[in-house]
């Protein structure tokens, strides 16, 4: 038998054929308490051959991985993928749960991708190093081995976050994405269609070529959940962006939205640019949206009876957001392109730097950079865009992104953008910057003119943060549970003392990777370690680089002793799978609801089935 390179024993699959696994295990998803799951009825034939091992170790554990979450979420039939897109790049996103993993993969040679697949943006522009000033110990040297990996996968290493904006717009078919913004864009203006994978799952699809038809791949889930009315002037891509975040901010807990926010915007103007679009389905893809409906912009939203909840956006909100967001305090860095600079992006940054080069001005210290993908890079190039913002004094990168960059704390603490999606992770755990958030023309302004705002810089602060809303009240009594366990999983039996929540976890920055602390102001559980606990949440949220996340903290004992999801979590799921984590879902009563923080719970797998019982209460 060949070793799989993880904890974990041999697949049952591999000893009696998928298939057959399949069957039985769907058979015990009828047992009095378990939620009803469909049957998987075949499994490709090529899919299974994957399965035993006959392709490599490789393509045996994508194969594992796309099996374990076909059974999750429930599944009837598997699909052919046209193509991929892999996030989990820069080195300080992946950290050294990614490094490890892509380390096992080294060696096989069979080990290549089945369909054309690019990559995500990696955490800096090798060729500027000295520019971008990063104090990080051989960083140059992980993310050339993390790209190196991926290359060796035959990934095509573009190294961009906005993998549609290539003149492939108008692309269809199924793909499988893993970067959250990319997603939302692809399946609210293309007619790609995608499920908002996790790096994991989107490579695992890579490298067999198939995928579970579920989620978004069928019509009746593709439909809004949420009803927004904009009542505001939207002019600049900002108010989009600020737009996009702000549905995200007023989720609740109680809203049934299996696939995420899935919102039907009325009342944006008749014309919207490319950047309109873009900033709004990157931002509201921050609190897990895979796609939305604006309308004159998306096709028509299909009919929906009900809501899950109705919402107004007004002129009031927009301002209140933009003063929430202005710089309050010395500016050190003003960074665009979060997701990656488009063409149009690039033009409006020089237009606004012209101005003042028109006056005799020169951005001091490289104060602005852009961010942009190397095949925009290439194209401003071209039409001499690049010459004028570098002329002006701004450091134009390629292959990176802002929210992925080390920053240099003894030069940069307080950084101005233009994208919520950039200040929600900026603000987060990954870099912990103040950021605040102004149009192109004012960021350029404030790049020529350190003096625009002065005083202190802003600091972080946890106290005062919203609380994130949350329905859960302690439960007495007793409880006991069934549900599902994984195919990869033999049985067995952990018990330990619960952490629960009804809000979703977002690991990528709002969990410390070393301690497994999560570090996110407002979050019911902050402060709190996930480490050897029973973890009981309904999904992952954020970024889709999740899942690397999780298995760093694994890796070094410091994650969770079993998981329970209320929800699928394609973000949860592939750690669990890959690593062996106890892993369990689709229980009969919502355990997120029924079960306390501290209190010490039993959980266990046998036959396919998991019984989640609470032994004392806390």
């Amino acid at each position: 038998m060949m070793s799989t390179g993880f904890h974990l024993s041999l697949h049952p699959c591999a000893k009696q054929g998928a298939a057959e696994c399949l069957r039985q295990r769907s058979s015990l998803r009828r047992i009095e308490g378990a939620k009803l799951r469909p049957t998987i009825v075949e499994i490709p034939s090529e899919l299974e051959s994957m399965l035993t091992g006959s392709m490599g170790p490789t393509k045996q554990k994508a194969a594992r991985l796309v099996v374990d979450l076909a059974s999750t979420a429930a599944a009837t039939e598997f699909i052919e993928v046209e193509n991929a897109h892999v996030s989990g790049v820069s080195v300080i996103t992946g950290g050294h749960g990614l490094r490890r993993f892509l380390a096992d993969l080294s060696g096989d040679l069979d080990g290549k991708v089945a369909i054309p697949t690019t990559l995500n943006s990696a955490g800096c522009d090798h060729q500027k190093m000295d520019e971008m000033g990063i104090d990080h110990p051989d960083f140059l040297e992980q993310q050339f081995e993390i790209v190196h990996a991926y290359s060796e996968l035959g990934i095509e290493a573009i190294l961009s976050c906005t993998p549609y904006d290539r003149g492939i717009e108008d692309d269809e078919g199924i793909g499988s994405w893993a970067e959250s913004n990319a997603v939302c864009f692809s399946n609210s203006y293309t007619s790609l269609i995608t499920n908002r994978e996790s790096g994991l799952s989107a490579l695992a699809t890579a490298l067999t070529g198939w995928a579970p038809k579920w989620g978004l791949h069928l019509s009746e889930n593709r439909v809004p959940n949420i009803l927004v009315k904009v009542e505001c002037a939207m002019s600049d891509p900002t108010d989009w962006s600020i737009l996009g975040d702000w549905i995200g901010k007023q989720i609740r807990p109680e809203w049934n939205l299996p696939w995420g926010p899935m919102p039907q915007i009325t009342g944006l103007p008749d014309w919207a640019s490319f950047e309109m679009r873009k900033s709004l389905t990157a931002a509201a893809a921050n609190y897990g949206s895979p796609m939305l409906w604006a309308d004159g912009h998306t096709a028509d939203a299909p009919d929906v009876d009900e809501y899950q909840g109705e919402l107004t956006f007004t002129k009031e909100d927009l301002a209140e957001r933009y003063r929430e967001l202005a710089p309050s305090g010395q500016v050190d860095l003003v960074v665009i392109g979060c997701p990656q600079a488009s063409v149009g992006e690039a033009r409006a940054v020089a237009a606004a730097a012209r101005a003042r080069m028109e006056l005799g001005e020169i951005i001091p210290d490289q104060r602005l950079w852009v961010f942009m993908s190397a095949h925009n890079h290439d194209l401003i190039s071209a039409d001499g865009t690049l010459d004028l913002l570098e002329e002006a004094g701004a450091l134009v990168l390629r292959d990176t992104c802002p929210e992925v960059t080390p920053y240099n704390r003894a030069r940069y603490n307080h950084l101005l953008t233009n994208s919520l999606k950039a200040e929600h992770y900026l603000t987060s755990g990954l870099n912990r910057m103040p950021t605040s958030v102004a149009s192109i023309q004012e960021c350029v302004a404030h790049a020529f003119d350190p003096t625009l705002v002065e005083g202190d810089r802003p600091e972080l602060h946890k106290t005062g943060a919203n609380p994130i809303p949350s329905s859960k009240e302690h439960v007495e009594g007793e409880f006991e549970t069934t549900g599902l366990g994984i195919p990869s999983q033999s049985n067995w039996k952990v018990s330990g003392k619960a952490l629960v929540t009804d809000v979703p976890i977002t690991y990528l920055g709002y969990v410390n990777r070393d301690t497994g602390v999560i570090e996110e102001p407002g979050h019911p559980l902050d402060g709190e370690s996930i480490g050897d606990t029973v973890l009981i949440y309904p999904k992952g949220s954020g970024s889709t680089v999740a899942p690397f996340v999780l298995m760093g903290l694994m890796y070094t004992e410091m994650g969770p002793k079993a998981i329970v999801n209320r929800d699928v979590c394609p973000l949860t799921l592939p750690a669990a799978s890959l690593l062996g984590v106890p892993y369990a879902h689709g229980c009969a009563d919502d355990p997120t609801m029924k079960v306390n923080s501290g209190d010490e719970v039993e959980i266990s797998l046998e036959g396919g089935v998991t019984t989640l019982k609470v032994l004392n209460r806390a």
